[in-house]
């Protein structure tokens, strides 16, 4: 079995973020979400992985390289338009051949991982298997009906009506077969070839199409707030451990990570939270689900449930919660607010 990871949304809805960097590298417990994906590929026993990339490809590349680093075997295959799931699998052909391939969206998060679904997939081999799970509100997602022994029996993308509350979460387990659902299909309203209009192609023709259900923890990052969650969550897996250096008259308190190079002085570091390569923490208080990357510094700040990229800088700010703040930005306080403030930022200023 072979691999594709899509990794070339733009990520609108993690603007301004996605303007400077794609957002599958957008770090969950300071390690990228496209990383955790291929974590869980590889946790599949599959070494041979296809990354579709667009125009964020050389900052996706600088991170994943050749995949040695992780154990598997990287082979980037370029978009130069988000034209489809589907449109993908067209693109990815040279290099699926016709080996059965497990199709990964590469800004889905399930850290328990689908290894007993690519079990199922491999004793039974249906001509395609997809992975769903109960939500809400469907409505914004393909949904799935099935019968009550696992087969898919219809699918429809993002349905007014739903008459079912299984949505795809973003895996789906092929065999050859859906290269001819793939070349049968038109592009639908919105320009795209649809996966979902490529499964039912093989469900309206007699193939078999199954679903399992997938009830772990699931999370589609793109969303902020949905990156802040999915960061909490890893953060309470934390194995703690203190590399770094953590001074007599700093407190360290439940599930917390130092990295190596990392300084913590006069300061409080309450878990789950991390506290990347190369960072100072000074004076300041890092509360429960936080993560800091590697280079950053902090000084006389309280802050909490919030994540900070790489080489950013935060001084003298009493209290930031629930925050996302981008690689090298540089948050400092003032007795006046003066804000330069880009295209579909969101700011809160407290009195």
């Amino acid at each position: 079995m072979k691999a594709l990871v899509l990794s070339g949304g733009s990520g609108t809805r993690l603007r301004p973020f996605s303007y400077s960097m794609p957002k599958q590298l957008i770090p969950i417990a300071n390690k990228p979400v496209l990383e955790h994906v291929l974590e869980n590929i590889r946790d599949l026993g599959v070494t041979e992985v296809g990354v579709i990339v667009g125009g964020w490809a050389q900052q996706i590349t600088e991170v994943i390289g050749d995949g040695s680093r992780l154990g598997l075997r990287v082979t980037y295959i370029a978009q130069e338009e988000p034209l489809g799931l589907a449109h993908c699998v067209r693109l990815a052909r040279p290099f699926l051949g016709d080996d059965d391939f497990v199709m990964y969206l590469g800004d889905n998060m399930l850290p328990d991982g689908v290894v007993p679904i690519a079990e199922e997939f491999a004793e039974h081999r249906p001509d395609a298997q997809v992975v769903v799970h109960k939500v809400p509100d469907p409505r914004a997602f393909g949904v799935v009906e099935m019968d009550a022994e696992g087969r898919v029996t219809r699918l429809v993308e993002k349905p007014r009506e739903p008459r079912s509350d299984l949505a795809l979460v973003g895996v789906y387990f092929f065999t050859a077969a859906v290269h001819r659902a793939v070349d049968s299909i038109e592009p639908s309203a919105r320009g795209e070839l649809e996966i979902t209009d490529a499964l039912q192609w093989l469900v309206t023709r007699g193939a078999e199409v199954r679903a399992s259900e997938y009830g772990g923890y699931w999370k589609d990052t793109g969303r902020a707030e949905d990156v802040l969650e999915c960061n909490r969550r890893l953060l309470e897996e934390l194995r703690p451990g203190l590399a770094g250096e953590v001074d007599g008259r700093s407190e360290v308190d439940g599930r917390v990570v130092v990295e190596e190079g990392a300084r913590v002085v006069r300061s409080r570091i309450e878990g789950p939270a991390i506290i990347g390569r190369g960072s100072v923490v000074e004076d300041s208080h890092v509360g429960p689900g936080t993560s800091v990357g590697r280079g950053c510094v902090l000084r006389d700040t309280r802050i909490a449930e919030s994540i900070v990229l790489d080489g950013a800088s935060i001084s003298d700010v009493p209290g930031l919660y629930g925050s996302l703040i981008g690689r090298n930005a540089t948050v400092g306080a003032s007795a006046r607010h003066r804000l330069v403030v880009g295209d579909h930022t969101r700011i809160e200023v407290a009195a």
